[in-house]
């Protein structure tokens, strides 16, 4: 069975591409993450670095992070994967899904420190991409959004069929993306198949960053499973 490494947001895209590369009979060992220089953030969708431990553990898969600014963000990735090749780690898997910029950076930083890459989303249609999300019971909300596309009463809203109508609506006149692959908006995932507890959100407050509304959280609970 090849193990690999998932890197990981958090987010709706990549558990769903961490459920395929586990139905598909991939062994991943650890959730990948990097953070700020601090150690607070993701350094990709600003979630609380904590959060995403919490994450980890309902889930049960051990993360794995490592702080970098974007300048050293390559070298800092290709030295943790390095560092996981040493555990018997063969290959990496990415929730990408069309941005052709992204897979020609996986692919070739996957070369470079010889892994496989494995992207079990890519080049589907987003809004089956959706659907099969929550048709398999996974349960996520909307931790950030860009200002000038959706704003602030978005943050908090579940991924679910509801969801995916508004954002049709939004793209009959807007330029976007329904998984949000441009960044319009991120999300966190708190319960669903691959999970042993749900996450529960327990205290939160909006604020606005660098052009974009963010759900801060600050405080949660693993739950049992209902």
């Amino acid at each position: 069975m090849n193990q690999v490494f998932m890197a990981w947001s958090g987010g709706k895209d990549g558990c769903l591409a961490l459920h395929r590369a586990i139905t598909k009979g991939l062994k991943v060992r650890n959730l990948s993450n990097m953070v700020t220089e601090d150690g607070e953030r993701s350094r990709t969708h600003g979630l609380s670095a904590r959060v995403l431990q919490e994450q980890s553990q309902a889930i049960g898969i051990p993360l794995v992070q490592r702080r970098a600014s974007w300048q050293s963000y390559e070298g800092e990735f290709k030295r943790m994967v390095n560092d996981l090749k040493q555990e018997g780690i063969k290959g990496g898997v990415f929730g990408d899904i069309d941005f052709q910029e992204h897979r020609d950076w996986v692919e070739r930083v996957c070369r470079e420190v010889d892994i496989t890459p494995y992207l079990p989303l890519w080049g589907e249609e987003q809004d089956k991409i959706l659907k099969d999300f929550i048709n398999l019971g996974f349960k996520a909300i909307v931790v950030a959004t860009k200002a000038d596309i959706m704003g602030e009463d978005w943050l908090g809203k579940e991924i679910n069929l509801d969801f995916i109508d508004q954002l049709s609506e939004i793209k009959k006149t807007r330029d976007i993306t329904l998984c949000g692959e441009a960044g319009e908006y991120h999300t966190l995932v708190v319960d669903g198949p691959l999970f042993g507890k749900r996450l529960e959100i327990t205290a939160s407050r909006k604020t606005f960053r660098d052009e974009h509304w963010l759900l801060e959280i600050l405080s949660t609970e693993l739950k049992g499973k209902q």
